[in-house]
């Protein structure tokens, strides 16, 4: 690290302690940016970088609300409006017990160069609740939604703060959170993304994140010749991102042999086809139950229990030429990383927000792998919500096939600047650099040109 980034990190660490997810995604940012630092000292002298480190504003705020029984529970709510040089705060909420405030800084922090690598004008931020809706009945979680929304209110609108759904917030608990905010303020606004087709919702936004990350794989690809045809895929989750992944990697011909969840992973070595994939869609997304229970439909593919002792994911260790991490932040380690580059990976698309740790990103990149950040290759899912934004605006819904145009244009080009900018700067093929100095360099820009704020 140079003396700048080191020095940097120290006061990161300082002012925001026992946060290492975020001082894990700075980190990573700042060691990219510190060739573009040194060739525009004018970014280091206003401090663009440390004003962008530091949020805008940290709402944190009590939910209370009662369940089917009569108890009164009480959750901690969050918004983080992180940037809002290029547009109003855009980012999802996500609902479950691993929320903190760490956690969500970080995903803010990522959102920022994310949603400025779209192309589209928005800013960036998170929220959510450490709330778990997991098990619960509509009842309970409308309930939450309500009082959640009851206060989140407040800080957000269609010019304001556009939140989204995440981890924990599917079209159910937009729906819920939707009929609070119109209640409260008496508007019929297009405040949140992700809403059902019938008042206001975008076609293929369910299935935005999970194939903006395959059309990003397939851009890689590319660039080496290649496409998914006939490829061996390793996909971890099984909830949307996942989901959406393994239908558009089937589409371009691919074949993914693995799916997981909190509990374990199922390897399928003849591959999850569009009908297995139908019965693991009913799987999590009516019936809510495990991903263990494919295996009681597919008697020939083979279930690994998670062993919390192991230092890396077996998942990650079976032969392939593709990976596609889709759970969540760290799921992929160095050793992991090693493994799957020993078993002859060599395209890496990320599904998840920073499902890859330090030490694997260095494996990564030392290997000279085709290896596609979160904030480039999962940036799908927020392309697309900025389409719902347009289409609101406009009043006017889009087919299909047009959003569907649009998003894979959107990943074109996200691909495109990645490439451009790694070269500029002297790192070329590092998509990672790419990445983070386009998704900067835009941000920075608008914020020299609207002074100290």
């Amino acid at each position: 690290m140079s003396d700048y980034v080191k020095d940097l990190m120290a006061e990161v660490k300082a002012k925001n302690p026992a946060q290492p997810e975020f001082h894990q995604a700075v980190q990573e940012v700042a060691e990219s940016l510190a060739v573009v630092l040194d060739r525009h000292p004018e970014y280091r002298s206003a401090k663009i970088l440390e004003r962008i480190i530091e949020p805008e504003r940290v709402i944190t705020f009590r939910v209370p609300w009662v369940d089917d029984q009569g108890e009164i529970h009480i959750n901690r709510g969050y918004r983080i409006e992180m940037n809002s040089a290029i547009g109003p705060y855009k980012g999802g909420l996500r609902f479950h017990p691993s929320v903190t405030l760490g956690i969500l800084k970080f995903l803010a922090f990522e959102q920022v160069f994310k949603n400025s690598l779209t192309t589209l004008p928005m800013g960036g931020g998170k929220g959510g609740s450490d709330f778990d809706p997991k098990g619960k009945s509509d009842l309970k979680i409308m309930r939450f939604c309500q009082a959640f929304m009851s206060e989140l209110f407040r800080h957000i609108g269609p010019d304001t703060d556009v939140p989204a759904g995440d981890i924990g917030v599917g079209g159910r608990e937009i729906g819920y959170m939707f009929g609070m905010y119109k209640k409260l303020r008496n508007e019929f606004t297009g405040v949140l993304t992700g809403k059902g087709l019938n008042w206001g919702g975008s076609l293929i936004r369910p299935e935005a994140t999970g194939y903006g990350a395959v059309y990003f794989a397939s851009e890689m690809l590319s660039t080496r010749g290649k496409t998914l045809e006939g490829k061996t895929c390793l996909v971890s989750g099984s909830g949307n991102v996942a989901q959406y992944t393994v239908e558009k990697i089937n589409q371009l011909g691919g074949k993914v042999v693995t799916l997981s969840d909190s509990n374990g992973y199922i390897y399928d070595e003849k591959g999850i086809n569009a009908e297995k994939l139908a019965f693991v869609m009913e799987l999590k997304n009516v019936r809510r139950a495990r991903i263990q229970d494919y295996i009681d439909k597919y008697k020939e593919a083979v279930y690994t229990p998670v062993d919390p002792k192991n230092d890396f994911n077996p998942l990650w260790n079976h032969k392939a030429d593709c990976a596609f991490p889709s759970a969540t932040q760290n799921e992929v380690n160095g050793k992991d990383a090693a493994n799957l580059v020993r078993n002859g990976v060599y395209c890496v698309s990320e599904g998840a927000n920073m499902p890859t740790n330090l030490d694997g990103v260095k494996v990564f990149l030392d290997g000279k792998i085709l290896y596609g950040p979160g904030k480039a290759a999962n940036a799908g899912g927020v392309a697309t919500s900025g389409l719902e934004m347009s289409q609101n605006s406009m009043r006017l819904p889009w087919t299909r096939e047009e959003v569907d145009n649009r998003l894979r244009m959107i990943m074109k080009s996200i691909h495109a600047n990645c490439v451009e900018k790694a070269e500029r700067f002297g790192t070329p093929g590092n998509y990672v650099n790419g990445a983070n100095i386009g998704g900067f360099l835009k941000v920075a820009d608008a914020m020299m040109d609207q002074g100290v704020v």
